[in-house]
């Protein structure tokens, strides 16, 4: 059993694609006639072009649209898949759950011939997010456990282009930093159970921060604090797209 059989029974009821993350992904693989989608889940953010999408839990596959892409069940550390049989290996939001980073890493690889294109988040500047910092520390410890710091990420990737990707303030995929310009999102155990940083935490750890937060958006504490953030369109919580050419 993976830990998404588990955790991400109600997962495509809050986790799909947002359209101008997805822009950037579609963007970074410009030109690739064929995709792997590692990690791919409930396929959130699969090209049409997506020959193959791969993930460890039946749970999560059993969650993709009519009409994706073919699923096979697998893991990154080794992909069931040819070497150099696609143009680009794909993936999004998942590195932070594999078992072996650099195992799985040269497993893309192997089965890409052109280009990798990575979704992640730099754990040092997400840290600073007003939720983990000023009511969930917890979280922000499983966070920090779970994240995949960028400098090592980097240096296995080795020439790689790192691009920011903003959170918009009305964000479509329900992923951690989707809501921080719509606080009450983060009361809901749905929302919650689309984010690993919340899923993977006790809830009995979570409940304290959560009465404040909900407190603080009760007199206004949160929006007063926290007004400029109600002025802005785009947030940089540290979300990295990672493209190498090969």
């Amino acid at each position: 059993m993976t830990r998404y059989d588990s955790t991400g029974r109600t997962y495509a009821r809050t986790r799909r694609s947002d359209p101008r993350i997805g822009a950037r992904i579609e963007h970074a693989l410009r030109g690739m006639s064929s995709v792997a989608d590692i990690g791919a889940g409930t396929g959130s953010y699969e090209p049409q072009r997506t020959v193959v999408a791969i993930d460890p839990s039946l749970v999560m596959l059993g969650q993709r649209p009519p009409g994706s892409a073919p699923a096979i069940q697998g893991v990154a550390e080794r992909l069931p898949l040819q070497s150099v049989s696609v143009d680009a290996a794909l993936a999004v939001l998942t590195v932070h759950h594999w078992h072996d980073l650099a195992g799985g890493l040269a497993e893309m690889r192997r089965v890409a011939r052109r280009r990798l294109v990575i979704l992640t988040w730099d754990p040092a500047v997400f840290a600073e997010f007003w939720l983990l910092r000023e009511y969930l520390p917890a979280a922000a410890e499983t966070d920090g456990l779970l994240a995949v710091p960028m400098d090592e990420l980097i240096a296995l990737l080795g020439e790689v282009t790192v691009t920011p990707v903003p959170v918009p303030h009305d964000c479509a995929d329900g992923f951690g930093g989707a809501f921080w310009r719509r606080p009450q999102a983060y009361l809901s155990p749905v929302n919650r159970a689309g984010m690993s940083m919340l899923a993977l935490t006790p809830e009995a750890e979570l409940s304290e921060g959560l009465s404040r937060l909900r407190a603080d958006l009760a007199s206004g504490a949160w929006a007063e604090r926290h007004r400029d953030l109600l002025l802005r369109t785009e947030l940089d919580l540290g979300y990295r797209l990672l493209t190498v050419d090969l």
